[in-house]
């Protein structure tokens, strides 16, 4: 990394914060030809094309070596295989290309890109302005629905851009994860302050959307953040206090009250038990691989009640669901790349306790609400949500590859 111009893959750099700030703009689609594409796979396709022309005016190779390349190969290779086994190819190749095939390559680019913490911070800014434009978006119909006194708290809560308020949260909590790590260990002022106002932003949001899964994904990252710190226990107390006044709120009690209430017809978690009951039924069945990827409803429909209301397009479990579009084997390799990240997250923060470890000790908390999310709903099967993830772990590596770099011109002044 040492040898390139600093200047070096502006352009590709670029692309890439644009991509990110463009995460939630699949929902903007076009065909050219029999070719449906979305305005998010335009922009990553545009940078992995200035990546590779700016990598060939460099004579530079990429870097492609990680912890993650052996388990993104077998995982590449598992989504290939459940290609091939889905009941619908095509559909199964659309996702294989928009959930795998992009989101990796942008990883790559990512990794090479990314050579200071600058960059990772323009990376970072781009995800924030996606997370801004949807939390606002969300949250503006949300408040409009409480003054209009519209808003049902046992049902889903109204949203714009994305179908489904769940997917809110299932966008920003990791954000917050990277923005809280950075209020508190960042030494950049500047960098500090407008982690704080995203921070302010995307917690609103989250606790708009009414989401129960996100509230406990963002619980646990709050949990993290508190525990990572010196003054843990002053943390944890005013951790623990917000949350008292939180619960306490009229909208997000009653949304809360509906979960623990099994005979209220609004309680997801009677559903979610049968879901899961049923597709362990299914997965026995196909037990090595799986429904294929976009199978899962139409494997499931023999086994379903005919006249539930509820179609499911995944299991809403995070084992289950790649168990079910990837089989045991791209479940495997998607367990490896976690553990890598959780790794990376780990060592870089204990490496390296500012600057880019708050990037990483972030990157950590981040993949801890993927898990915690992921206990009740489809954290990664969703293009903004793929993107996301392979942005966060291409930071993470990238960091690492930082520190190479410090290291060498420290010892060889």
């Amino acid at each position: 990394m040492s040898s390139r111009p600093s200047n070096a893959y502006r352009i590709s750099l670029a692309l890439a914060a644009l991509t990110c700030a463009l995460t939630p703009a699949y929902t903007i689609r076009w065909r050219v030809g029999f070719y449906p594409t979305t305005l998010l796979e335009a922009a990553i396709l545009l940078t992995i094309v200035a990546f590779g022309l700016e990598s060939w005016r460099l004579r530079s190779v990429p870097s492609w070596r990680s912890p993650f390349t052996l388990a993104i190969a077998i995982f590449l290779v598992a989504g290939a295989i459940s290609v091939v086994v889905a009941p619908d190819r095509r559909a199964a190749l659309g996702i294989y290309r928009a959930y795998l095939l992009e989101p990796v390559a942008f990883f790559l680019v990512l990794t090479t890109v990314v050579t200071t913490f600058t960059r990772a911070l323009v990376v970072l800014g781009g995800l924030a302005t996606a997370g801004v434009v949807v939390g606002a978006a969300n949250s503006a119909v949300v408040l409009d629905a409480i003054r209009h006194h519209t808003l049902n708290p046992a049902v889903t809560a109204p949203v714009v851009i994305y179908t489904n308020a769940n997917d809110v949260a299932l966008f920003l909590v990791p954000l917050i994860a990277i923005a809280g790590s950075l209020v508190l260990y960042n030494t950049n002022q500047r960098v500090r302050i407008a982690s704080l106002a995203f921070l302010v932003i995307a917690g609103a949001s989250t606790l708009l959307s009414f989401s129960r899964g996100g509230y406990l994904a963002l619980a646990a990252v709050a949990l993290g953040l508190a525990l990572s710190h010196r003054r843990r226990w002053w943390l944890l107390g005013a951790a623990a206090a917000i949350g008292v006044v939180l619960i306490l709120i009229p909208p997000i009690n009653h949304r809360l009250a509906v979960e623990v209430d099994f005979s209220n017809g609004s309680n997801t978690l009677v559903g979610r038990f049968e879901l899961w009951r049923v597709s362990l039924q299914m997965l026995q069945q196909h037990l090595l691989f799986g429904a294929g990827l976009s199978g899962f409803a139409q494997t499931i429909a023999p086994l379903w009640n005919p006249t539930h209301t509820d179609r499911f397009i995944y299991p809403h479990n995070i084992v289950l669901t790649f168990w079910s579009e990837t089989g045991l084997l791209g479940l495997v390799a998607f367990a490896w790349i976690m553990v890598a990240g959780f790794m990376q997250g780990w060592r870089g923060w204990w490496r390296q306790r500012s600057e880019w470890g708050s990037i990483e000790l972030g990157v950590f908390l981040a993949l801890v609400a993927v898990l915690v999310h992921g206990l009740v709903d489809v954290p990664y099967f969703k293009n903004d949500l793929a993107v996301e993830f392979w942005a966060l772990l291409g930071l993470a590596w990238a960091g690492n590859g930082w520190r190479r770099t410090v290291d060498s011109v420290a010892s060889n002044p």
